[in-house]
């Protein structure tokens, strides 16, 4: 399971003082970044394999300006041509689930814009960051 720590800054809290809900994705996209780093995946632009296909997330609880969040990022599940993503964000301090997250990524060739197989090198990586309980 791969983890990002961050900090809410203010400019992602709305009028009601908590965190924005399109900040949370910002948080989950960045972990999810994070993770294909730490899996060594190419990170430039014109390499990229994936595309976002599903993402989904539940909102817990409230999160605050200055708040420090951990978001758990852990494959669930892997297909022929996909895998999908869970995640949690929590509150650094006490562990508390702030928010949930699923998400669908697909093996996509953007010359011939379409979806193929994965790899099985990056299979094999996938498969060792599976997890199939969603408590973490």
């Amino acid at each position: 399971m791969h983890e990002t720590e961050l900090k809410v800054r203010f400019c992602e809290t709305d009028v009601l003082g908590h965190v924005n809900n399109t900040s949370f994705f910002i948080y989950l996209e960045q972990a999810r970044v994070e993770f294909f780093e730490q899996l060594g995946t190419h990170m430039a632009i014109d390499e990229w394999p994936f595309i976002l296909g599903h993402v989904s997330c539940d909102f817990v609880q409230q999160a605050y300006f200055n708040q420090r969040l951990k978001v758990h990022t852990w494959v669930s599940r892997i297909g022929k041509k996909s895998f999908r993503l869970a995640q949690t964000i929590k509150d650094a301090e006490s562990g508390e689930v702030v928010a949930k997250s699923e998400s669908v990524l697909i093996y996509f060739n953007f010359e011939k814009q379409q979806s193929e197989p994965i790899p099985t090198d990056l299979s094999k990586m996938l498969e060792a960051h599976m997890k199939t309980e969603v408590g973490s």
